[in-house]
């Protein structure tokens, strides 16, 4: 690699500890291609993108940038699993190691704050973005809905008696 693309990638590496709302760094000596060709496709479908760098091109890039902390952990064969949605790499790579034992959660970072493995296991089973807007969405909306129910039950109720008395003048 030459010095333009080593420029190149600590750019790149630059924008995504910037930008990213959580990055994820592991360890994943004793992967397959295959078994990591599994790791992105989850975090594809998550909204989440894998990475892996050079630890010293990694460092450079971390430089000055909020989540500069987690280059302790930038250390043997690593990976950088990150997401814009502050849950979703997290929740990927637990949802991984669950069924891959290989794939050892070093810490990462949230914004500023660089959490270890605990951290990056609660940050998983926190809600993702999506989860909380249909939350807050279906919260706005019960009250709706049980004002149009307790508007609209008068009307039911009389066209039910309505519908009972006209079965009894009929069987009579």
């Amino acid at each position: 690699m030459d010095r333009a693309q080593k420029e190149r990638v600590v750019e790149e590496l630059g924008q995504i500890f910037e930008s990213s709302g959580v990055v994820v760094v592991s360890h994943y000596e004793g992967l397959t291609v295959a078994e990591m060709q599994d790791l992105r496709a989850r975090a594809r479908a998550n909204q989440s993108s894998v990475r892996v760098a050079k630890n010293r091109l990694a460092k450079i890039a971390l430089e000055g940038k909020p989540c500069e902390g987690i280059a302790d952990f930038l250390t043997g064969m690593t990976v950088l699993t990150y997401s814009e949605d502050p849950v979703a790499a997290a929740k990927v790579v637990e949802d991984f190691v669950k069924d891959n034992k290989k794939l050892q959660i070093l810490g990462g970072a949230m914004g500023e704050s660089v959490l270890d493995r605990a951290g990056v296991e609660a940050v998983s089973k926190m809600p993702s973005r999506e989860e909380l807007i249909a939350q807050i969405a279906s919260c706005i909306g019960a009250p709706a809905s049980n004002i149009a129910g307790a508007i609209g039950a008068p009307a039911s109720n009389i066209a039910g008696i309505l519908s009972t008395i006209e079965d009894k003048a009929e069987a009579a």
